[in-house]
């Protein structure tokens, strides 16, 4: 999945929020806290971070030559 430009529910912009999410997860901070910072309080556009699956790299490694 990829992350939405709008949150699906209420139409929030949060495209723009992943990369800095992703990198100070990455970092080791905790979750809730990046998300309060960034300002995503609402509990569907949070849903929309917490549920954001990467597999890109996994699915590249199916496919055919």
């Amino acid at each position: 999945m990829i992350i939405p430009v709008r949150c699906f529910s209420c139409g929030k912009p949060i495209g723009h929020l992943w990369e800095e999410f992703k990198k100070r997860i990455e970092d080791g901070e905790e979750k809730k806290k990046v998300l309060d910072e960034i300002g995503l309080e609402r509990f569907c556009c949070r849903s929309a971070f917490l549920g954001q699956a990467d597999n890109l790299e996994l699915i590249g490694r199916f496919k055919k030559a």
